[in-house]
């Protein structure tokens, strides 16, 4: 879409399902940093990279070893690398270009999320934070295939688990799943535990900096950073989505953690909740106070401007949008299928959610163009207004336009080499590195070579087989043109087969007329009166003398025998 036809003062957020998209059932998206890959898990084990500019299949991963469903994916930050984990305990690192697994390792609980470190070099590309279902979160590296299980409740300066809801019938404690992330950098994880609370981790330490309690003591289902960092979205089982501010520095979060300094406070509890509330700050609540929905999926839009999340209601497949300020802009209501997962664009506005049939449905802006765009100086008007024309209007060379050049300086250098950088992606050192498109690698579709080989050997078995003779009196009565063809063909390739020429059946008036020919010849006309009779009576069945002479030539060019 042409940027200078948009109505600017349109909002930026998506309207309608512009696309869908379809492979097996898939059950879990992400983009790429560019947001030119989008990856989705599938019910199979198998995970499908797109290509989101053309809409189609990219590359396949697929792993022989796993068969069990997707339950998570995310890409590495130059895009090179994406981490799969699965049903079956598995976690799998992959190298995008090659296609080949890197690292495989099995855990003990079933991972419903993992996400890589943001750090793109060596060893933090290998280190994973993952969310199992029913123990506390915990540091994966993947190279040495090691786990540190993260504190998710801090009490008296002992981090502890959190105090089980209910127990299962063995007595043994039940944890509720609990949500966690890295921050921009990633030298900090963010868990939200059972009992409402935010703890800011030290994961190299496995130490807890800072406790945040949210309002009402909800389980926090979702927790994730803003693409820049500075806000922190939750969404909790009490059907409210709260944003927070942070108020950490985007860099050195851990070492200014470190530094902050506490007057007249000596418990180590109340400096930690302390610390909770100089790094977070809540902003906004975001919720539906008429329909009390629970949210799935919740996040922020590429440049932080909107708040999405899906409905988590049965049926229904609803995303609400809400604007920074807390208004809901727009309800994108789809087919009646609940939804599974969701996730915002980078760069454009657009939506990708996964519905439970496995279809994958694109959401776009309906834009509205003004065409008046393509002229600065055009002026719409409403109704007809009189206008008095310049004196130099028309005129070759304006004195408007004489002033104008008068003003440029053509000595001036012009810059065409330098790019600038796009402010989305300038916090990036590995631009020049990251993996934005994957390479076509097309290759023939066999079975439909295999269809028209048997289509031409069962053609030439036809013609061998057939039983029919041409006679050359009668021509090919008994055969179709296609199979003469056939053998026309493969008589070019075998020079060993006999050429077999065209033959056309006569009509029935021509074989009367053979008939009559052979079996009395025509007398000779003597003054032109016995041969007048005979004449007439053929003009009069439609067939002449020129006609019948025409006959004979069209049965020797088709080789009829008279």
């Amino acid at each position: 879409m042409n940027a200078t036809i948009i109505d600017p003062l349109q909002g930026d957020f998506p309207e309608v399902i512009e696309e869908y998209l379809e492979h097996g059932i898939m059950k879990c998206i992400a983009f790429n940093r560019r947001g030119t890959l989008l990856a989705a898990g599938c019910s199979d084990g198998s995970c499908v990279i797109w290509d989101f500019e053309t809409r189609g299949i990219a590359k396949e991963l697929r792993d022989k070893d796993c068969v069990a469903a997707i339950t998570s994916v995310c890409w590495s930050k130059s895009g090179r690398h994406i981490l799969i984990s699965a049903a079956d305990k598995s976690l799998n690192l992959w190298d995008v270009m090659k296609g080949d697994k890197i690292y495989r390792t099995t855990l003990q609980q079933t991972p419903l999320q993992a996400r890589l470190h943001p750090g793109g070099g060596s060893p933090e590309s290998t280190l994973c934070l993952v969310c199992p279902f029913s123990s506390a979160p915990m540091i994966v590296n993947l190279q040495t295939e090691t786990t540190t299980t993260l504190p998710i409740s801090f009490s008296g300066g002992t981090t502890t688990g959190a105090p089980p809801r209910n127990k299962f019938s063995d007595g043994s404690a039940h944890y509720t799943p609990t949500a966690a992330c890295f921050n921009k950098h990633g030298d900090l994880v963010y868990v939200g535990n059972s009992i409402g609370e935010i703890l800011i981790i030290d994961h190299n330490k496995n130490q807890v900096h800072g406790v945040v309690a949210v309002s009402g003591g909800a389980v926090i289902k979702n927790i994730v950073f803003s693409r820049d960092g500075r806000h922190l979205l939750i969404n909790s089982s009490d059907r409210t989505i709260r944003v927070y501010e942070n108020l950490l520095p985007l860099k050195d979060s851990l070492k200014s953690l470190n530094e902050m300094i506490f007057d007249n406070i000596l418990d180590e509890g109340e400096m930690v909740k302390s610390a909770g509330a100089k790094s977070l700050l809540l902003f906004r609540e975001f919720q539906d106070s008429i329909t009390r929905v629970h949210w799935k999926a919740p996040c922020f839009s590429g440049d932080g401007e909107w708040v999405v999340g899906g409905s988590a209601s049965k049926g229904e497949h609803k995303i609400y949008i809400w604007d920074r300020a807390g208004h809901l802009v727009k309800i994108l209501e789809g087919p009646k299928e609940a939804l599974m997962d969701l996730a915002w664009h980078p760069v454009h506005p657009m939506v990708v959610s996964v519905s439970l049939t496995g279809l994958v449905y694109i959401w776009a802006k309906d834009y509205t163009e003004n065409w008046s765009a393509f002229a600065p100086d055009f002026k719409e008007l409403e109704e007809n207004e009189e206008y008095v024309e310049r004196e130099d209007e028309f005129d070759l060379m304006p004195e408007t336009e004489k002033v104008k050049d008068l003003e440029m300086n053509e000595d001036d250098e012009v810059d065409i080499t330098t790019v600038e950088k796009d402010s989305a992606f300038s916090d990036s050192d590995l631009s020049q590195e990251e993996l934005r498109f994957l390479p076509a690698d097309p290759f023939p579709d066999v079975s439909e070579q295999q269809e028209k080989h048997t289509a031409s050997n069962s053609k030439l078995g036809d013609s061998k087989n057939s039983d029919s003779p041409l006679s050359e009196e009668t021509g090919a009565m008994n055969h179709d043109s296609s199979q003469i063809e056939g053998m026309e063909n493969s008589g070019g390739e075998d020079g060993g087969m006999t050429y077999l020429k065209r033959r056309r059946k006569p009509s029935e008036k021509v074989l009367e007329l053979q008939a009559q020919k052979v079996r009395k010849p025509l007398p000779k006309a003597k003054g032109g009166l016995g041969k007048s009779s005979k004449t007439k009576s053929r003009i009069g069945n439609g067939i002449g003398i020129e006609q019948e002479q025409d006959m004979n030539n069209f049965g020797d060019e088709f080789g009829i025998d008279d």
